[in-house]
């Protein structure tokens, strides 16, 4: 599955039912080969998403020195080497489309006594990443990038880190998580403050890893010179993949899917909340607490989805699934407005404007603003639209022929095995009438 050549070709009509388990949690899979590595002794990982983000992570530590065992079947074996225990690669390590790989390693490889660069593909090396070297600059690392901030990404070892207090401009899990991973190599404490609750599952491993993280209100703390002690891990479906099933089951009538063994970590589940919002009927199954993380099994139905406006608290608890909401939002009766989400312009496209163009192709009328959107919600025709590349509109999209009037064709779907493998499969089992082209 490689090459931009790739299509996707979406019959109109039908319906989602069963049960399906969508791949692991992208998030939690990144950081279990981390912090693994970081630990002494040996950590068992399973349920790892056999995505190619993370098998970049998993490579670019195994360029490190590290002796990796797997993914066979989702379990990964992790040799750590301690936080003092990584080598210097012989080469670039190379991201590809991965830019949770590459503001996380930028935090972490701070604190080594060797020099990295961190290279990526066109899409990633488009990305900004001052909002992470900037802070890190102020704890004594040194980072240079292009001119404009872009990769690749030069780190430079053998700096002396020291504890800072950061409050940060935007609420990004990314910046925060990097900033807590160059904390575990500084002076002192490194506490960060957000504006808003993101993603959770750096500080929830760390604990889980036996390292002292505090917490308080807004704001995580870690003290530098502790140790990580290996543990095992079980990464839950991601609530992110899980996303387009959800909204592709509420919007086409007779559905009813089950989604299995899903993460519903408290500062994700902004999809949920919002489906709720505008009439979608959810209901979560079996709640459980998996390694530290809440997981359920949640059963979508099909319902007479209204606009909203989307509360803009609930915009960093559904940052990654605002394309597939779009989606929602254009079957839904009446208008939807999205504020305060201008992060989406920095993604693997901006896709405030590739999703509005999407869906007027579509002949939906979707109107974007700097820092969000304004959609209309009305009938899906059909049209060829250009996914830019991104998984996550490319799969939105694959979901809205459910109430197209005629076939949807995606193109530039290649990156689909990013977050994703095995989708086309898997939404066909459900009842989505796809098929792979080119």
């Amino acid at each position: 599955m490689s090459g931009s050549s790739l299509e996707f070709s979406i019959e109109a009509g039908g319906q989602l039912s069963g049960t399906v388990r969508v791949p692991g949690d992208k998030s939690i899979s990144h950081r279990s080969i981390m912090l693994g590595a970081l630990a002494d002794g040996v950590t068992r990982v399973s349920g790892f998403l056999e995505g190619e983000d993370s098998l970049a992570t998993l490579q670019a530590f195994r360029d490190m020195g590290v002796r990796i065992d797997g993914p066979d079947h989702g379990q990964v074996v992790i040799h750590g080497v301690g936080l003092h225990g990584l080598r210097a690669p012989d080469k670039p390590l190379d991201l590809g489309n991965s830019g949770t790989s590459m503001r996380l390693l930028a935090g972490l490889l701070a604190g080594q006594s060797f020099d990295v660069q961190m290279t990526g593909d066109a899409s990633l090396s488009r990305r900004p990443m001052r909002r992470v070297t900037e802070p890190l600059s102020t704890m004594g690392a040194r980072i240079t990038a292009t001119a404009t901030g872009t990769p690749p990404l030069q780190v430079h070892g053998g700096q002396l880190l020291h504890g800072i207090s950061y409050q940060m401009p935007m609420a990004s899990a990314q910046v925060k998580s990097s900033l807590l991973l160059a904390g575990l190599y500084a002076q002192g404490r490194t506490c960060v403050s957000e504006p808003a609750p993101t993603r959770d599952h750096t500080e929830r491993m760390l604990q889980g890893f036996g390292y002292s993280v505090e917490r308080q209100g807004s704001t995580a703390c870690v003290t530098g010179g502790g140790r990580l002690t290996a543990t095992a891990i079980d990464v839950p479906a991601d609530i992110s993949s899980a996303a387009f099933f959800m909204v592709g089951a509420s919007i086409a009538a007779g559905s009813d899917v089950t989604l299995s063994h899903v993460g519903i970590n408290p500062t994700r589940i902004g999809v949920i909340n919002i489906l709720r919002l505008m009439g979608g009927d959810i209901t979560l199954l079996n709640e459980r607490t998996v390694g530290g993380e809440p997981v359920a099994d949640i059963r979508v139905r099909a319902a007479a989805l209204h606009g909203i406006d989307i509360p803009e608290d609930q915009v960093p608890l559904a940052i990654d699934e605002f394309p597939a909401l779009f989606i929602a939002a254009a079957c839904a009766r009446g208008t939807t407005r999205l504020t305060g989400a201008e992060e989406l312009r920095v993604k693997e496209s901006d896709r405030i404007q590739v999703m509005a163009d999407g869906l007027q192709v579509v002949g939906v009328t979707a109107m974007p603003t700097p820092d969000g959107i304004v959609i209309e919600g009305g009938s899906i025709g059909r049209g060829v639209v250009d996914s830019h590349g991104d998984h996550r509109i490319a799969m939105a999209f694959a979901m809205a022929a459910l109430r197209a009037s005629g076939m949807i064709e995606i193109q530039d779907c290649a990156n689909v095995a990013t977050s994703f493998p095995g989708f086309v499969e898997l939404a066909q089992r459900a009842g989505l009438r796809i098929a792979l082209a080119g």
